[in-house]
């Protein structure tokens, strides 16, 4: 199907500004961008409490639903921001956090991982499995419940829940319950129709995904490590059920869509959620996109239903 009619108008006021290709900015330019797009996910949903602290050597930020007070310990999604591994932070994906945390009843732990180029890979994967091993011991002081965890994010996030999704398997825990992959980056090396019928974009074109990894990888031969690419993890039993959500016009739709049924092959609980006429990104865009808000919705009560 075309584009959705408010992508459309919110694409055709991008183009009115004139901004460069991003792949052609710096890296504080991008960063800067991103912050300005904060503001399309809407008003921010006033919570009870939100709190910044530290997990670890990791600042995190704690969103508590409302009801928390009549209720027992509350389940725990821990969601990693996008930005390809450079870009984005606490206060790029604030909104999307608060929305999660008021719609699903579960306290919302954000990581603000390090980033790129200033710390390359590994670093996020050891800071997003550092911030989940911490959830896991300490969540309970802030009324959380330990045995009732999730892992989430979207684009680069989405990858970072893979990748700890996997690792928490490799390595024994935490256990996890649930993982939300939002337009997951899951394989470096993809080449799939998706990545030619949308390279230009709109928004998340190709040129700017090699834009993103060479900012994030030392080397070429790094995108094999399944830490980068957890599509080439070769076993995928034993994984969480997840929520795969892909957008039509998106470089990164068929690899999201490969990893769901490579899940489901794997014998894991794995839906796919297509969604037409949206583009990389659309989940922060609810204030202005009636869809995008709808599809944050459904994955807040994916989130609520699989922690019950």
């Amino acid at each position: 199907m075309p584009l959705d009619p408010q992508i459309q108008a919110l694409l055709a006021q991008l183009a009115e500004q004139g901004a460069k290709a991003p792949e052609s900015m710096t890296v504080a330019e991008n960063r800067a961008m991103i912050a300005e797009f904060a503001g399309l996910a809407g008003p921010p949903v006033e919570l009870p409490t939100v709190q910044d602290v530290s997990a670890g050597d990791v600042p995190v930020r704690i969103y508590t639903p409302p009801g928390s007070d009549t209720q027992g310990p509350l389940p725990v999604l821990v969601y990693y921001h996008g930005g390809g591994w450079v870009i984005g932070d606490l206060d790029s994906h604030d909104g999307l956090c608060r929305t999660i945390a008021a719609r699903s009843g579960a306290l919302v732990v954000a990581v603000d991982y390090r980033l790129a180029p200033e710390h390359r890979f590994p670093a996020a994967v050891d800071d997003s499995y550092a911030a989940l091993t911490w959830v896991a011991e300490k969540i309970g002081d802030y009324g959380g419940d330990p045995t009732r965890l999730a892992v989430g994010g979207d684009s680069a996030g989405g990858n970072l829940s893979a990748v700890v999704a996997q690792l928490a398997k490799q390595r024994g825990g935490p256990a996890l319950r649930f993982q939300l992959l939002v337009y997951p980056a899951v394989d470096r090396f993809d080449d799939s129709p998706s990545m030619t019928e949308n390279a230009l974009g709109p928004l998340l074109s190709r040129a700017w995904i090699e834009w993103f990894l060479g900012c994030y990888l030392s080397s070429p031969d790094e995108g094999l490590d399944p830490r980068v690419s957890p599509a080439l993890t070769e076993d995928l039993s034993g994984l969480p059920p997840a929520l795969v959500i892909t957008a039509e016009f998106d470089p990164l739709r068929d690899q999201g869509a490969a990893y769901a049924g490579r899940l489901r092959q794997a014998g894991v609980d794995a839906t796919l959620l297509p969604v037409d006429g949206m583009i990389h990104g659309f989940l922060q865009m609810g204030g202005v996109v009636d869809r995008a808000r709808e599809i944050v919705d459904q994955a807040a009560d994916a989130v609520r239903a699989a922690l019950r």
